[in-house]
């Protein structure tokens, strides 16, 4: 039989690192059990409530929310507050398999982009194509093409007329861009690896991908897609020990508050 100690919410804030108001948000929220309120007004938070804000701040600390990520850690917080431990573990397990798909894709985009640098250069067909012809020949929409070109991915060549023409090279370039778009890289991560190649730096695409550079105004955590991944499912293992811990807290206590 587990005894629980007690802990005022300046404690819990402290012993957790948090402001207090993030303790009573996240009561508000429901991430946590009810804690019981004296007849004085205080809230009184338990070792139980300890161990289920740890649990809610593992499973928040995620940086990549994508396809579910964040609506399944939201899943696992829930059940975690009202102590249906055992379905939180499967929920969490559920959560970890979402973030092993994301970085086999991450991997796999990165293969796929290592075998078109592989491929000889004169292989690419001699091909001039419009802009609508090439969005329809990768599968892409004329905005999506409009949109990198924007954000310098591409520079695009025009005839006479001014209308964009897309050769062999531009339609390699575009494939990659769109190989990595699809696993979920960052268009400033993209553009890093795109200036990385046309300098001939020789240095590996993952580090290139998940390395941005000083000179960057913004730092999205995309651009340290693989990083940020392999981050959640370390703490997505610290959730499955904490949820371990907070079954056996649950059990009965005989603590009775003071009122």
């Amino acid at each position: 039989m587990y005894s629980q100690r007690t802990y005022s919410v300046g404690e819990v804030a402290a012993t957790i690192g948090i402001h207090p108001n993030t303790v009573r948000l996240y009561e508000a929220l429901s991430y946590i059990s009810k804690p019981q309120r004296l007849s004085n007004g205080y809230c009184v938070f338990t070792d139980l409530h300890m161990g289920q804000l740890r649990f809610a701040r593992l499973a928040l600390r995620a940086e990549i929310l994508q396809h579910g990520l964040r609506k399944q850690a939201l899943a696992c917080i829930q059940l975690s507050a009202i102590q249906q431990f055992e379905k939180a573990r499967e929920a969490t397990l559920c959560y970890e398999k979402l973030v092993e798909r994301e970085l086999s894709c991450a991997r796999s985009a990165i293969t796929a982009v290592q075998d078109l640098m592989e491929k000889d250069q004169t292989a690419c067909v001699p091909v001039m194509l419009t802009r609508k012809e090439a969005a329809t020949h990768l599968g892409l929409t004329i905005d999506t093409l409009r949109n990198w070109e924007l954000n310098g991915l591409l520079k695009v060549k025009r005839k006479q007329n001014g209308y964009r023409m897309y050769d062999g090279e531009d339609l390699k370039r575009l494939t990659i861009i769109r190989t990595l778009r699809t696993a979920n890289y960052s268009l400033m991560a993209i553009l890093r690896l795109l200036n990385s190649l046309d300098e001939q730096s020789g240095e590996s695409i993952e580090e290139v991908l998940n390395t941005p550079t000083g000179a960057e105004d913004i730092i999205s955590v995309c651009d340290r897609f693989l990083i940020s991944l392999e981050a959640t499912k370390t703490d997505i293992q610290q959730m499955c020990s904490l949820l371990s811990e907070l079954q056996e807290i649950s059990q009965p206590s005989t603590y009775t508050p003071e009122l």
